[in-house]
């Protein structure tokens, strides 16, 4: 609660004015006891602090900022808030920014490169730092924006940058010989978005896993986020004629389940499929899914203790600009052996 000075008939809160008129110092120098106390003589500092605890004063928070360079928010930039892949994520993130006493600004960039750059550059001022899941920006870009404001990357892995990779390229990886160990020798990607650069490495990864055992590497897309895609996705898939297939998500996969349930395409007798983060409720679809298994909310954690280590000066910087997470294969009802 605000403690108001008597006397004064617009009963105004207390000011940093009231304090050097109470203590006899300059008002700069009750400034500087209170947003930088280490440049006050720690008698002057202790007097000040003393008299505002007794005048109960409160930090007006825009001044606070403009006095220490700081805001105590952090933004956390993701492409799409209704993807339950971030749920874990934004609660990772928002218990440890908690805990490091910062607030926590969701944004929401809707899938687009142009308004991920634009939010950030428009937000800067507001922000101590950010938190970019699943970038959209072009390498060069993400570099030139890390200099103007601490970063850490989600799933991006760009030199210079700070960043948490969740490794679904080795997960990719036990899925393919999951599947070849079923019998399958006719195995596609379903190709996310062309601009994310976790699909192109899983991409790669399944290509190099299916050359591993002498087999094609055929995808079908690139088809934009989102559940709707599972559709047009599932079309494609029956129309190359696989027995089995890697989608780029979990959303993906759930999507092609219901198209393909549709076109009474059995799965996984007629074909099996394979989704990729273990979202909520892959578990729950029908069949329930055999997905990666990824450590997003771990992730989101760890994001947040490389950003505050960057924003604390007084602790020693990290040894670690990049940061791994393992991931491993969850076999469920919609993987079988070839028809």
């Amino acid at each position: 609660m605000l403690r108001f000075v008597e006397g004064d008939a617009r009963k105004r809160p207390v000011t940093i004015a009231d304090i050097a008129a109470a203590t006899g110092v300059a008002v700069s120098t009750v400034s500087r006891a209170l947003s930088r106390p280490s440049r006050v003589s720690a008698a002057t500092r202790e007097r000040i602090q003393a008299a505002a605890r007794d005048l109960d004063y409160v930090p007006h928070p825009p001044a606070r900022a403009l006095a220490s360079g700081r805001t105590g928010t952090v933004a956390l930039v993701v492409s799409d808030v209704t993807n339950p892949f971030y749920f874990g994520m934004i609660r990772g993130t928002q218990q440890q920014l908690k805990a490091a006493g910062y607030a926590h600004l969701l944004i929401d960039t809707e899938d687009s490169a142009d308004h991920e750059i634009a939010m950030l550059h428009t937000m800067r001022r507001s922000l101590d730092g950010a938190i970019l899941g699943a970038s959209r920006l072009p390498a060069r870009a993400l570099v030139a924006l890390a200099a103007e404001i601490p970063l850490v990357t989600v799933n991006r892995n760009v030199r210079g940058v700070p960043s948490v990779v969740i490794d679904t390229p080795a997960g990719i990886a036990q899925a393919v010989e999951h599947l070849v160990s079923l019998g399958h020798r006719s195995i596609v990607y379903v190709s996310g978005p062309t601009q994310s650069w976790s699909n192109q490495a899983r991409w790669q990864a399944m290509k190099a896993a299916l050359d591993r055992h002498h087999l094609p590497a055929a995808r079908v897309g690139p088809f934009p986020s989102g559940r709707g895609s599972g559709v047009a996705a599932a079309d494609a898939v029956v129309n190359t004629g696989a027995t089995a297939c890697v989608a780029f998500n979990d959303l993906f996969a759930l999507g092609m389940l219901v198209r393909l349930r549709e076109r009474g395409v059995a799965v996984p007798a007629d074909l099996s499929v394979v989704g990729c983060d273990d979202i909520f409720g892959a578990d729950f679809s029908n069949p329930p899914l055999t997905t990666l298994t990824a450590p997003i909310e771990q992730a989101g954690r760890m994001a947040v203790s490389l950003l505050v280590s960057r924003l604390d000066h007084r602790a020693p910087q990290p040894q670690r600009r990049a940061v791994v997470l393992p991931t491993y294969l969850t076999v469920r009802e919609s993987t079988g052996p070839r028809p």
